[in-house]
Parts: structure tokens; sequence; C-alpha cells
């Protein structure tokens, strides 16, 4: 069938990608549904309407997709528990046969990026250095693993090495002061850069496609789900087991210390991301509900944040800690507005979360302006430094994305914008992020003397 509009497509990809999250339908499903959507548009745009109405009464007519997605599991119940198990069975061939393929590239990916962190931690022996590089030696690994996933033409790749050498050699080069500020921020900066570029991996080289942007911000936050649980997994029987050593008079620090952890943590974040990948629709079914009990607990903490910061004096006197900590909160806030974003289905109509997540932007925007008039209150009290310019900058981002969001949610809300406005303008406003992330490791060193 003929391709319709721009406008269109990214109506019907941005459709596909949310059916194609719904585990009972397979790929083939999809196809055949997309093709009787497109049937359903040409038709209705013969009779005079417009691609948009067209679109919205042909999304109607298919029916609520949780009921389509009920009624597939119903019908290949059968495909529903295979797509359950985490390795198909001995002797499948095909897509199987690849399954068992993709799991021996991840294994052989998690244990070269514990194979990095080790040889490092033996031929360096300054743990700053070391910390400052970690990032380096294991995001090569994971974003590889997408390379391989999603292949990467070599085109693509070298462009993602390039920045990759550019920050190896902006923190090994550089001439940085032991304990400087600039050091500090270079290193916390970077693995945000990294990320980026594991993101580009992600998406296969359509690094401007909003639902690949999207897409990746949905892996990332199934990703913080999936480490955490097997850190907290592999803390228990790490603790059980060093607690049994440790009874039998053997002490198992050392060992664990220089050869489990350097393996393990790396290690679970390549396996973390290939589970993401292959059971991400588990995942999505507990993510939604995970934000709707944080998004009302996190506007009570918002609030009485808010209160502490607007009664606790001059703002020249407030704790640069408590700055830190507040910068900490409003990323948190945004990565929950985000997954709250990416979570929903864009074409269901306002409901009453729509109105807790504008009062989560809102509390976080009283915050943020809180924030952003103490540290501009301190620069013109004691000055410019490293620390205070990057924080400034990540305040002023947080604040143009929070008030855009709000514009965004209040014109949904009053059925004067559709929700897929506002999902466009978080993955639009994302690599904004990465490139001030760039900017604090390779420019602030300069600017700032390296100090």
């Amino acid at each position: 069938m003929m391709a319709g509009t721009p406008e269109l497509e990214a109506q019907i990809d941005q459709w596909r990608s949310y059916v194609q999250r719904r585990q009972a339908i397979s790929t083939a499903d999809v196809d055949e549904m997309e093709d009787h959507l497109r049937e359903q548009v040409a038709d209705l745009t013969a009779t005079g309407l417009d691609d948009d109405e067209a679109f919205l009464v042909a999304v109607k007519r298919m029916g609520n997709l949780d009921e389509v997605s009920r009624e597939f599991a119903r019908e290949h119940s059968d495909r529903l528990w295979k797509q359950l198990v985490l390795v198909p069975d001995a002797g499948t061939t095909g897509r199987d046969g690849r399954s068992w393929r993709e799991l021996a590239v991840v294994l052989a990916l998690a244990v070269g990026a514990g194979v990095a962190v080790k040889v490092a931690s033996e031929l360096v022996g300054d743990e700053t250095v070391l910390m400052r590089n970690v990032s380096l030696l294991v995001f090569p690994f994971l974003a590889g693993y997408f390379a391989w996933k999603r292949r990467l033409t070599w085109g693509v790749g070298a462009m993602l090495l390039v920045p990759f050498a550019v920050l190896a050699v902006v923190l090994n080069v550089y001439p940085f002061e032991a304990d400087g500020a600039t050091l500090l921020l270079a290193a916390l900066h970077t693995p945000v850069v990294l990320w980026a570029l594991v993101g580009i991996a992600y998406v296969g080289g359509r690094w401007r496609s909003d639902s690949g942007r999207m897409d990746f911000a949905r892996f990332t936050g199934e990703l913080a789900i999936y480490f955490t649980l097997l850190a907290l997994g592999g803390g228990v029987l790490l603790g059980l087991t060093f607690g049994t050593l440790n009874l039998v008079g053997i002490d198992p620090e050392p060992f664990f210390e220089g050869w489990v952890l350097p393996f393990a943590v790396p290690g679970a974040l390549v396996v973390a991301a290939w589970l993401v990948e292959a059971k991400q629709d588990v995942v999505e079914n507990i993510a939604p509900v995970l934000t709707r009990v944080f998004t009302p607990l996190t506007i009570v903490m918002l609030l009485v944040l808010f209160v502490v910061l607007a009664t606790a004096g001059s703002l020249i006197d407030t704790d640069r800690g408590l700055l830190i900590l507040m910068d900490a909160i409003l990323v948190l806030v945004l990565c929950l507005l985000l997954y709250s974003v990416s979570a929903r289905d864009p074409l269901s109509p306002p409901h009453l979360f729509d109105a807790l997540l504008l009062a989560l932007v809102v509390a976080a925007f009283a915050v943020d302006a809180v924030a952003l008039t103490a540290m501009l209150t301190r620069i013109a009290e004691f000055g410019f430094s490293p620390n205070k310019v990057a924080a400034l900058g990540l305040n002023l981002l947080l604040l143009v994305h929070l008030v855009g969001s709000a514009l965004l949610l209040i014109g949904f809300l009053r059925g004067r914008r559709p929700f897929a406005a506002l999902g466009r303008w978080q993955t639009q406003f994302l690599p904004v992020y990465a490139v001030w992330a760039a900017v604090v490791v390779v420019a602030f060193p300069p600017v700032f003397g390296f100090v």
C-alpha cells in the first residue's frame, strides 16, 4: 500500500510501536493489523476526511488494544508461553537457534566487560584513575551488543567510536588537578554522554527518530528495574556465601573485591540489557504500576521539600549539599515523568493520572525555581566556579524541560493538544542533556584551568 504523508506515517509508526509491545501479538500480526489500518485510513480519506481525522477514526474502529491483546492471548496461549521462556528448547532451529547464538554473544560480552575492568584494575594502581575510566571500559561492550543486535553499518559504528575515543583522551590526557572540581565533573558527566552513544546503537543509528528515542527511554527505565533486581538477588547470594565462609574461618573479602565485583557489576549490566530486550513486555506490566504508585508519593516529597526550602531563611546560607540533593531529586522526577509518558497509551483520553503528572511537573518546577534562585544568589555572592556553573546549566535545562512539559500537559487536559506532542517534547529534549554533559566534560576543564 502506498505511503501517506510524513505526519500520517509518523502516527502509524507510533501506533505500531505501541502495538508491538503487546506480548501476545507477533510481528506478523502487527503487519496484518497495520495493513487493515491503512486500508481504513485510505477509505476514510476518500470520503473527504483529512489524514489526522481518518487515522483517529480508523484506530477507533480497530478496537481497544487491551481487548485485542487478550483475544490474541486466548487464541495463541502456546505462543505466549513460549515467549516467557528464557531460552528455547534444545534441538529447535530457525529463530530459536538465533536466540541461542544471541545468548552466547551476550555472555561473551558480559565476560569481556568484566575482563576489561579486571585488567584495568591490575594495570592501574590509582583508584581515582580507574573510577573515572570505568564507564569507558564497560559501555563499549553494551553498545557492541546493540551494534550486533541491530546490525549497524560500519559507518555508524565508526561514528560511535570517534566520541568514545575523544572522551578517553579527555579523561586521561587533560592535565587535571588531582582533587580538582573539573576532574570530578568530567567523571560524573562522561557516563551521560556514553549512555547517549549507547542509545544511538540501540535505535540502530536512527538517532533522529522520536519513536526510537522513546523506546530507548523506556528501555532505560526497564534496565534500571532489571539491574536493581539482579543486584539485590546477587547481593543476597554473595552475603550468604560471605557469611558461610567467615563461619568456617575463610576470609573471602580479597577474592570478592579482586574477582567477583569486577566481573559481577559490568556483566550484570550487559545481561540486564539482554533480559530487557528479550522480556520487556513482562516489565511493562510492572512499570506503569510503579509510576502510579510513586508519582503521588513524589509529589508529596516535592511539596515538603519546597516548604522546607521556602522557610529555611537566607538562600545564600543554603547548604551546597542540599542543592546537590535537590538536583538529584529533580533528575529522578524527570525520569519518572519520562517513563510515565513512555508507558501511556498516547491515544487514550485524559484521565486522573494525567492531572497527577501535571501536579508533579508543577511541584518540580517550584522546587527548581527555588534551587535556581539559591544558585544565582550564591554566584552573585561568591563568584563563579565549575561546580556552580555546571549545576546552574543543569537547572536551567530542567526548568525549560518542565515548563514545556507543563504547557503541553495543560493543552492535552484541555483537549487542545494530543498526548503525542508531550511524548515528542520529551524525546526531542533528551539530546540536549547529552550535549550539555559533553560540554562539561570537554570544555569546562580548559575554561576553568583544569582546577
